[in-house]
């Protein structure tokens, strides 16, 4: 392993890809150590969501509307690497009045440059044939779309390694080498002063001043990472560690209030082409999307696959890293997708798994700089968007390391927001 570098990302996910190949085409000398394997994670448990139908007006629909531009024209040429699909989203209400609420959020996302087609419910038969009758009507959003998230991953660091990043696995952080000292130690399972902009990384400027013995607090700078196979000096880390990137931020003395909030997947047996047509889901789970509640929230979400197969979702419950089955999950998933696809109850379903989805209390993601950890930097929190939110966080992150002027504005996902009182604020406009 590298004894220098200009970045070390701690996360081989699709957030940690997305952001090793951009800082490499940025040329920066990029690290990436995963205690686990690419995908390991909450991106190897995904359905590969690419979607800006699901976002209220606010600063996590802009960073959807960007990511999905990214996925598209920066990422497009290798869009079949990762099986990116354009197939649209229909949200579809069940009664008249989740149907108006529908067109309501509709036209404010319109407003906000979003594409969505108000849908009848005498339309819906020609857009979904198996779709339930009973529904009264729906939005076409035909910006939606889908990847394969663990080939995301994989083929976002194998670009990167053409361009020379190093990637290891089964390489854990076990604490952060920092400017008068070295300190942290073993994770959870799973530059400039405080308070001034982070300093740039020039690329391949090496990590600045060594780490040495000494006394420091939470404030002194971090100069690179510790693992069991030696360290890595950076002038710059990236946390992308998902569901325990609370425990690795930890590791540097700061809070960060990542908690996973568990999701469970069921899979059908391979269906005739086209049996669900475009990603599907009730209207009311925007509403579960947005929700803070602990216990357990269900509301359908049933899409295709090109290998026949129909992922049907979503749940979402903060049980910490409960991995056990549950019955009334899987009934909920069950229920809710019968539900929109009456055909569905003669279908065998063939397994059902779990992840962890890392959650923010705003439900926004941690992007940027953190001023309490000057060269700890963070992208992570994205909760179930993360997928789709992957390819502008790291396009972002690039900008951002290199003193570019980040194409959106960085500061509803700064860090340090959870130090002023403001991360229970909803996350709308």
């Amino acid at each position: 392993m590298p004894k220098t570098a200009d970045l070390v990302v701690i996360g081989a996910g699709v957030v940690g890809a997305a952001a090793a190949w951009f800082a490499t085409l940025a040329g920066l000398r990029v690290v990436v150590v995963d205690r686990g394997a690419i995908a390991g994670g909450t991106s190897g448990a995904g359905e590969g969501n690419v979607l800006v139908s699901d976002k209220e007006p606010g600063p996590e629909l802009e960073l959807a509307r960007y990511s999905r531009q990214v996925w598209g024209e920066d990422l497009g040429p290798y869009g079949e690497w990762w099986e990116f699909e354009q197939k649209g989203g229909l949200v579809v209400a069940s009664t008249p009045a989740a149907l108006g609420a529908l067109r309501t959020l509709a036209e404010r996302q319109r407003a906000r440059g979003v594409v969505v087609r108000e849908v009848s419910g005498a339309e819906l038969p020609a857009l979904e044939p198996r779709l339930t009758r009973e529904a009264a009507g729906g939005a076409l959003y035909p910006q939606d779309a889908q990847v394969q998230p663990m080939l995301a991953a994989a083929h976002l660091l194998r670009l990167a390694r053409r361009r020379g990043a190093v990637v290891r696995t089964g390489t854990e952080v076990v604490g952060f080498l920092r400017r008068g000292r070295r300190t942290g130690g073993p994770a959870t399972p799973g530059g400039g002063d405080a308070g001034a902009p982070a300093t740039p990384v020039a690329p391949g400027g090496g990590a600045g001043a060594p780490a040495a013995p000494g006394n420091g607090g939470a404030g002194a700078p971090v100069t690179g990472v510790r693992t069991p196979h030696g360290t890595v000096s950076a002038p710059a880390v990236l946390n992308a560690a998902g569901t325990w990137a609370g425990a690795v931020a930890g590791l540097a003395g700061v809070e960060l209030p990542v908690l996973p909030r568990r999701g469970f997947v069921l899979v059908t047996e391979p269906l005739p082409p086209a049996t669900v047509r475009h990603k599907v889901y009730a209207a009311d789970y925007v509403d579960a999307v947005a929700s803070s509640d602990a216990e357990l929230q269900a509301s359908p979400v049933v899409e295709g696959t090109g290998g026949g197969t129909v992922l049907i979702g979503s749940t979402r419950e903060r049980v910490g890293f409960d991995r056990r089955p549950s019955p009334a999950a899987v009934r909920a998933l069950a229920r809710g997708a019968i539900g929109l696809f009456p055909t569905l109850a003669s279908v065998r379903a063939m397994r059902v798994y779990a992840g962890f989805r890392p959650y923010c209390p705003d439900h926004l993601p941690v992007i940027g700089p953190d001023p309490r950890a000057p060269g700890l930097w963070h992208a992570c929190g994205h909760e179930g968007a993360g997928i789709g939110l992957a390819a502008g966080t790291g396009k972002l992150i690039a900008q951002a390391l290199t003193g570019e002027a980040t194409d959106l504005d960085l500061t509803p996902f700064a860090p340090e927001r959870f130090d002023e009182g403001g991360a229970d604020e909803p996350r709308g406009e």
